[in-house]
């Protein structure tokens, strides 16, 4: 590898690129800075061959962002400087590919149809499952299963990439052999017609209940019996049922014949499907007479309860044997009872103490919602669209690039690894632990648990959602010091009756109803005109869509709207409470005599109120102790890390 400067006509995108196809991306974050200090950081490239090398010898294997942030410079008249380019070794595909990859995977994750496409290439290009996991750090089960997902039917891919079928049919249809696929297809093309999905789909292909190759009794491999690895839930599920249900009982009867051997009384082997109920049954020793029954379930598990007897026969031969001493069993040194009272007596006076600390309580909070520990559940808010564009529109936006400014610094305090993508834990568990998380959040000060605090909220907030509408109310959230309209948001919009109210908004009435039997790409014009400034159109500074404001509203009156919902949703909500405490009132004004009258002054109200506003600027006699000295930065509005977390 050697570095250079090539001219930007000398320069193309390689096909081996994973952004290579589709339209230009968005590059409004980083332009900028390339239009003031130039590119810092090399393209990665490789000498062309084949046709039209001559007038373009080189190709852009990573960095595309970069180059098409250049080209749009030159375009607006800016000079055509060359280009800082690390050019690779002549004919290595692979690791054309894998830088690729390296790069977008480190500024955002892509789609899972291009995970899958660019491993495909790459196994092409010479590399195995163990060298491709080692190179992008994933184990290597996850490569196998996303080249599993690369095996899918194109067709079948676009469906999901368009976001028409979900995650868990398509993980399904990965077991389906090439035909099992097209005729899936063929009934999710047929209105007409039942097309199983999800976990439905599974039983679907295998002609009923889907059998593990784990509940085989026998050697399957030495059987020979057709499997397929499911690598998504780490199983083999057997291929040829016909084939296992007789091997299985055969199993099933040389083990019965076994027990009969080792002197059991009995076994019985219920018929495909009957339960075996323990509740009927009494546990009963070999020497008693205890018996075995056989458990066959229809998804090819065989269970075997050793030592039963029926209720009945156990009480018979109780009765019978009255004169003799029953065999000893060993007792736990407490009963369940006992254990019961211990915890929960031990709990009471836990939580008890800990109301007497806030600090204390706030640092447990925060550890049980970043650990997801116990019984904390907590989902982290996921950007991940079905439309790629949307996804690096929000991901990469101004908000977003200050919040995770201020996520890295939180990280780096809780001592986290620095490759997490979030402070919380995804999924159960979420690869945090309580214990370490609560003694480091001992350790810190109010203000920086505060400002942790803040940063779980942000990532666990849910999009969408009437807490969302009503932190965004209460904050006064000003989306024009935020938010721009980007490629992304104008790709979206064609409804010409909403572009109408968006021009007469942004342009005026009159323009409006000049423009009313335009095409939407002419009436996008006139308002990017007016945006922009340009066209001898005047500019208007600090317009958003009424459905991103807050307060949300619509255009027109057919709905549909999700922020106008929720913000409808939270009005609701605090309508009814209000009604739900006046009638609280007026119940309580019946009793006039013996209570304080509810229209009188409290004392301190108001000074109680501003403390819990948030917003850092009372002196603290009323806030609970541990929390007198927190500091609240959401007024900040700055994008420089917080001074304490920096600290």
């Amino acid at each position: 590898m050697k570095l250079d400067f090539i001219p930007l006509d000398k320069l193309t995108v390689a096909k081996t690129n994973m952004r290579a196809k589709g339209r230009d991306p968005d590059v409004g974050d980083i332009e900028p800075s390339i239009r003031k200090r130039g590119i810092l950081i090399p393209l990665l490239v490789r000498e062309r061959c084949g046709t039209g090398a001559e007038d373009i010898p080189f190709e852009i294997l990573a960095g595309r962002r970069r180059f098409t942030a250049m080209n749009n410079i030159v375009r607006d008249g800016g000079a055509a400087r060359p280009l800082p380019c690390a050019i690779l070794d002549e004919g290595d595909d692979a690791d054309a590919i894998e830088a690729s990859m390296l790069e977008n995977l480190a500024r955002v994750a892509p789609d899972e149809v291009s995970q899958w496409e660019a491993f495909v290439r790459l196994a092409k290009a010479g590399r195995n499952v163990e060298e491709i996991a080692a190179d992008f750090a994933f184990e290597p089960q996850t490569v196998k299963r996303i080249l599993a997902l690369g095996h899918l039917l194109p067709r079948i891919r676009t469906l999901y990439q368009n976001g028409e079928i979900d995650q868990t049919t398509v993980r399904q249809l990965t077991l389906a052999s090439k035909s099992q696929q097209s005729a899936w297809l063929a009934l999710f093309d047929d209105k007409d017609a039942y097309c199983p999905t999800g976990f439905r789909l599974k039983d679907w292909l295998f002609g009923g209940t889907a059998i593990k190759a784990a509940h085989a009794l026998f050697d399957v491999g030495q059987a020979k019996v057709a499997v397929i690895a499911d690598l998504f839930e780490g199983d083999a599920l057997i291929a040829d049922v016909d084939t296992f249900w007789p091997r299985q009982m055969a199993e099933v009867e040389t083990r019965r014949a076994a027990y009969l051997a080792d002197g059991w009384s009995d076994v019985i082997v219920l018929d495909s499907g009957q339960r075996f109920d323990r509740y009927d049954h009494r546990h009963t020793s070999k020497r008693q007479g205890g018996r075995i029954y056989v458990e066959v379930r229809k998804s090819g598990e065989v269970s075997f309860h050793e030592g039963y007897l029926t209720e009945k026969e156990a009480a018979a031969r109780a009765k019978g044997e009255a004169g003799r001493v029953p065999e000893k069993a060993m007792r736990p040194e407490v009963t369940s009872a006992t254990n019961a009272y211990i915890d929960l007596h031990r709990h009471a006076a836990v939580r008890a103490e800990l109301a007497k600390h806030g600090g204390i309580a706030l640092r447990a909070l925060v550890a049980h919602v970043i650990a997801s520990a116990d019984h904390f559940r907590v989902d982290v808010q996921s950007y991940v669209c079905a439309k790629d564009e949307v996804q690096e529109s929000v991901e990469t936006c101004g908000s977003e690039v200050m919040f995770d400014e201020r996520r890295r610094a939180v990280i780096a305090v809780l001592d986290l690894d620095p490759e997490s993508l979030t402070v919380t834990g995804r999924g159960y568990g979420g690869g945090r632990q309580f214990a370490p998380l609560f003694a480091r959040l001992l350790e810190l000060p109010d203000p920086v648990v505060l400002e942790i605090v803040a940063i779980v909220m942000g990532e666990t907030l849910a999009a969408g959602s009437e807490a969302l509408e009503m932190i965004g109310f209460h904050l006064g959230v000003d989306m024009a010091k935020v938010w721009t309209p980007d490629p992304a948001f104008w790709g979206l919009i064609r409804d010409k009756e909403v572009l109408g109210h968006i021009v007469a908004e942004v342009a005026g009435a009159d323009v409006a109803a000049a423009n009313a039997g335009s095409q939407a790409k002419i009436l996008k014009a006139i308002v990017t005109d007016h945006l922009g400034g340009s066209n001898g159109r005047p500019q208007v500074s600090g317009w958003v869509p009424r459905w991103m404001r807050f307060e949300p509203s619509p255009y027109t009156a057919r709905g549909g709207v999700g922020s106008v919902a929720a913000h409808e949703r939270m009005l609701h909500i605090l309508a009814r409470d209000a009604e739900d405490a006046a009638r609280r009132a007026a119940g309580d004004g019946d009793m006039a005599d013996a209570a304080p009258d509810p229209d009188a002054p409290v004392e301190n109200a108001g000074e109680t109120a501003d403390a819990g506003e948030g917003e850092g600027e009372g002196e603290g006699a009323n806030k609970p102790e541990g929390l007198g000295t927190g500091a609240d930065t959401s007024e900040g509005g700055g994008e420089d890390v917080p001074a304490a977390l920096a600290a």
